[in-house]
C-alpha cells in the first residue's frame, strides 16, 4: 500500500511540474505557425514554463507560511484572552495589527507571482 501511494504521489508531482512546460510550448507553437519545420526555438517556451512554475511555487510558499503564522498568532491570542479576559481589547488590537502584517507578506508573494507571469523581464530579452 505504501509503495503504490508513493508512486501515485510521484506521478502527481511530475504532472504538476511538467504541465507548465507543455502549455508554454503550445503557446509558442501557436504564436509562430509560419516557422519552418525543425527550426522552432523553444527558448521562449522554457522561460514561460519556468515562469509559470515559479509563480505557482511563490504563491504556494507565500500562502503556506502566512497561514501558519496566522494560525500561530490566533492561537496565542485566544490563549491570552482565555487567561486574562480583561485585556481582551489590547490583545485584539495587537492581534489585528500582527495579522495585517502577516497578510501583507501573502500580498507580496501574489505581486511577485503576477510580475513573473505578466511583466516577465526575461521575455523582453528574448524578443
Amino acid at each position: 500500500m505504501k509503495k503504490s501511494l508513493i508512486y501515485v504521489l510521484l506521478a502527481m508531482v511530475l504532472v504538476v511540474v511538467c504541465a507548465p512546460f507543455v502549455f508554454a510550448a503550445k503557446e509558442v507553437a501557436q504564436a509562430a505557425p509560419a516557422a519552418a519545420a525543425g527550426t522552432v526555438d523553444y527558448t521562449k517556451a522554457i522561460v514561460i514554463g519556468c515562469s509559470l512554475l515559479v509563480a505557482g511555487i511563490a504563491i504556494a510558499f507565500g500562502t503556506f507560511g502566512t497561514g501558519l503564522g496566522m494560525g500561530n498568532g490566533l492561537n496565542g491570542a485566544t490563549n491570552a484572552v482565555g487567561r486574562n479576559p480583561e485585556a481582551q481589547g489590547k490583545i485584539l488590537l495587537t492581534m489585528m495589527v500582527g495579522l495585517a502584517m502577516i497578510e501583507s507578506l501573502a500580498i507580496y508573494s501574489l505581486v511577485v507571482a503576477l510580475i513573473v507571469l505578466y511583466a516577465n523581464p526575461l521575455l523582453k530579452f528574448l524578443g
